[in-house]
């Protein structure tokens, strides 16, 4: 049953994804009310923006934050930053147990957390204080790499994303070896494959394409049919929250046989089903164009997280 007063929420860092995202808190959101934008830098673009639209800012930082008379009123905090950020900031946050973060950087200090595949079972363990979005490729190919595991049993799962330069931010350029290494790990521990790969590819287009994302698996061989259903499915539990999510072409299978085995780092020689799935994420462009799918898959699962944590609570 949802609360009737709205609950109040901070967002640190207000650079691209956070802009963003404060404009679907204001805009969409029945739960969440923003009340504190988070800085460093008093020209930012982003404290400008939220300035105009009456959200109070501090350009100190979360110690800026702490010292806000807002800050009693907060129970949830989205982080936008930067991994080595987060580390920073989350050692404030966890000093307060009536403070929950939401980890949008690739830091990974709380458990992965992907909307459609796993938020029952970190929920149900009790109140989790900080929950981590793995990375923009990770929310929008991992539900794929589950939905495949749910079915048969996934040897390796491999996913290539790429998105237009001119979404990623300074953050996103400042985080890809994170990016890479978070959501390999990510595909392993919430995908449900025994290895992963992650490849993040920023496309200089023009005119800019929108967020592409290809997703391999090589899986025991099963009855593809019931893969592809489970893939289907996956896909409309994501268009829930994220609408411009879909698939580019149908989903495509590829026997290897034994006696013609494939190599993979870490596995070795191996056979079985291999599954090709091809994506496509079109922002809601509540803040950039279309183009950056990448801001809007990221934001669009933090928002759907914090709303759920709100009302199960």
């Amino acid at each position: 049953m949802l609360s009737m007063e709205k609950v109040k929420v901070a967002i640190i860092g207000p650079g691209n994804i956070g802009t963003d995202l404060m404009i679907k808190i204001i805009r969409t959101s029945k739960v969440l009310e923003l009340s504190v934008m988070v800085g460093i830098d008093p020209n930012s673009d982003g404290l400008a923006r939220a300035n105009k639209m009456r959200v109070a800012t501090t350009a100190e930082g979360i110690s800026g934050l702490i010292a806000m008379e807002e800050w009693a009123d907060i129970k949830l905090i989205f982080d936008a930053t930067s991994a080595k950020a987060h580390h920073y900031n989350f050692g404030f946050v966890e000093q307060y147990p009536d403070k929950r973060i939401i980890d949008l950087t690739p830091a990974a200090i709380g458990p992965f957390l992907v909307p459609p595949v796993n938020f029952e079972s970190i929920t149900a363990k009790g109140k989790v204080n900080n929950v981590n979005m793995v990375t923009c490729g990770g929310q929008a190919t991992i539900p794929i790499v589950a939905a495949v595991s749910k079915i048969t049993k996934v040897h390796y799962g491999e996913i290539v994303a790429s998105i237009a330069s001119k979404s990623a931010g300074p953050g996103t350029r400042a985080n890809i070896d994170e990016f890479t290494e978070t959501t390999a790990h990510a595909i392993e521990k919430v995908g449900g494959a025994v290895k992963g790969k992650a490849i993040i590819i920023l496309n200089p287009a023009e005119p800019p394409m929108v967020m592409r994302d290809t997703v391999f698996t090589l899986s025991e061989n099963a009855d593809q049919e019931l893969i592809r259903n489970s893939i289907h499915e996956m896909v409309a539990e994501v268009q829930k929250y994220v609408p411009g999510y879909s698939l580019h072409q149908e989903v495509q299978f590829e026997e290897i046989p034994k006696d013609q085995p494939v190599f993979i780092e870490g596995l070795g020689l191996s056979h079985g089903l291999k599954t090709t799935v091809l994506l496509q994420v079109v922002g809601a462009a509540h803040y950039l164009p279309e183009y950056a799918g990448n801001l809007d898959i990221m934001t669009s699962a933090a928002l759907a997280t914090g709303e759920r944590m709100v009302n199960e609570n």
